[in-house]
């Protein structure tokens, strides 16, 4: 499995599990868990959720997914901005441990930017590591000036990763952040990395996924995976789509083939507003 450098030094798995929307049936719960547990089996280490996910309902599902296995998993979590206060992210993250039935969160995340100070954010962080409950902090859905507001704060520059909106057809962070977070080694999470699955229909894609014999989320999946400091958390529910997105890591884009994607998925000329999902 191909790994992600985080600043620390630690080495994290570049194909992870998003858990966006899971937990949320009664009818694919049993399916769900035995996705991620295969996901387990298979290498993907790396389950990203949040407690905004079902009301905590994905944290629960993780949790289940992970019993007697929690040592194996790099696990990630994110703390709403409205709970992001130095009081309020602690009590968040207790929440958060208990509903994943686990003592401690790999990597906690603020979900995105609200009304809350970063300062206060970043002390509830320190307090939280003090205490053993997580292990690395960073933020998601910050765009560059927000970045550069909260490398500014002490303890804003152990800033672990920021989980960006990112596939080929969101291009907009390579201008500015992309580069920005690589030189500072900070990783990027590339969330929605297939659109919610919007790309699968688009014809350019599927024109060149059967030109090179590959799927179109096996195309979308190994162009993200080329990119430096990039991991990818493509969130499924069923057994066999996990198993056609684990194979992207077996078919790597060359060159020529990167060249193409850029032709028909152009990468920005311009500085964009941040976008977000």
């Amino acid at each position: 499995m191909k790994t992600v450098a985080l600043p620390s030094g630690d080495e994290v798995p570049a194909f992870g599990l998003g858990a966006w929307n899971i937990g949320d049936s009664a009818a694919s719960r049993a399916e769900e868990i035995a996705t991620l547990r295969l996901g387990l089996e298979l290498g993907a280490k790396l389950i990203d959720t949040a407690e905004m996910y079902g009301g905590g309902r994905s944290e629960e599902l993780v949790g289940e997914a992970i019993a007697g296995r929690r040592d194996e998993v790099f696990l990630v979590s994110k703390v709403l901005p409205e709970n992001a206060s130095r009081s309020g992210a602690v009590a968040a993250c207790e929440r958060s441990l208990k509903r994943l039935r686990t003592d401690r969160i790999d990597l906690y995340l603020l979900h995105w930017r609200g009304s809350v100070p970063f300062e206060e954010t970043l002390e509830a962080f320190a307090a939280l590591q003090k205490a053993g409950k997580i292990r690395h902090f960073g933020v998601s859905n910050l765009d560059l000036s927000d970045m550069q507001a909260w490398w500014k704060i002490a303890g804003g520059s152990a800033c672990a990763a920021n989980q960006l909106l990112y596939n080929l057809s969101r291009r907009g962070i390579e201008w500015d952040l992309l580069p920005w977070l690589r030189e500072r080694k900070v990783a990027v999470m590339a969330y929605s990395p297939i659109e919610q699955g919007r790309l699968l229909r688009e014809a350019k894609l599927a024109g060149f996924a059967q030109r090179h014999g590959v799927t179109a989320a096996q195309a979308a999946l190994a162009w993200l995976l080329r990119k430096d400091g990039v991991l990818v958390i493509p969130k499924t529910g069923r057994r066999e789509r996990l198993k056609e997105n684990l194979a992207a890591l077996d078919k790597p884009l060359d060159a020529a083939q990167l060249s193409e994607l850029d032709r028909l998925f152009p990468p920005p000329k311009r500085a964009q507003p941040l976008e977000m999902l």
